[in-house]
């Protein structure tokens, strides 16, 4: 017997640079708590709003490749990567609402960028094309990098409809993976998936600058 009607799809677009622990269990737990049958993994092409130059877009798209590859209904979708010009969410749903007509879509989000959402680029579009998932993200910089259970940052009084995500705060971003890439530190291992640290060591990304 075939496979039902896809009814339910989830956006989750970074610049995934690298991807790290933090992503994949945001992965893994939108596609647990909203049911979904697809989840597009996008890497961003160019970020209109990131001052630094990402990494070479091959690079991302094989690390997400090798992070989230293996987790069933992901898709790892190159479109904003292809797309000239700056990449926009409003326009990567639009194309998502064609591509699954009749299907709700969700925008899996981090804490950190709904608290910044009303200054994205036609956020108003964004919230008629997908209902907003949202993880916390720990803004506390005093806390230890990769430490769970550190307190997320008051959503309430953003005033944006959203659904939570339930998963434990966890303090870990691309910047400090990369940090501790350019020092040589092998804690880069505790940070992100073990294909993606040794991809990061085959590669030699994210050298020191001195």
């Amino acid at each position: 017997m075939g496979r039902g009607p896809i009814a339910r799809v989830g956006m989750f677009g970074g610049a995934f640079d690298p991807p790290h622990l933090a992503h994949l269990r945001l992965a893994r737990t939108a596609l647990e708590q909203l049911g979904l049958d697809r989840l597009h993994v996008i890497p961003t092409g160019q970020a209109w709003h990131k001052a630094r130059v990402l990494s070479a877009a091959s690079h991302r798209l094989a690390m997400c490749e090798l992070a989230f590859g293996d987790l069933p209904g992901v898709v790892i979708d190159d479109r904003e990567i292809r797309r000239e010009g700056p990449s926009y969410t409003a326009d990567t749903l639009a194309e998502l609402r064609a591509l699954y007509p009749g299907a709700s879509l969700y925008l899996v989000l981090g804490a950190d960028q709904l608290l910044s959402f009303r200054g994205w680029v036609r956020w108003q579009d964004v919230l008629q094309q997908a209902r907003l998932a949202v993880a916390d993200r720990p803004l506390d910089e005093s806390a230890s990098d990769g430490a769970e259970g550190v307190a997320g940052p008051d959503l309430a009084a953003v005033g944006i409809p959203f659904e939570p995500l339930c998963m434990p705060p966890w303090r870990l971003s691309a910047t400090a993976v990369r940090a501790q890439a350019a020092m040589g530190s092998s804690s880069i291992g505790q940070m992100v998936p073990d294909a993606v640290s040794s991809y990061i060591s085959q590669h030699s990304l994210y050298p020191s600058a001195s």
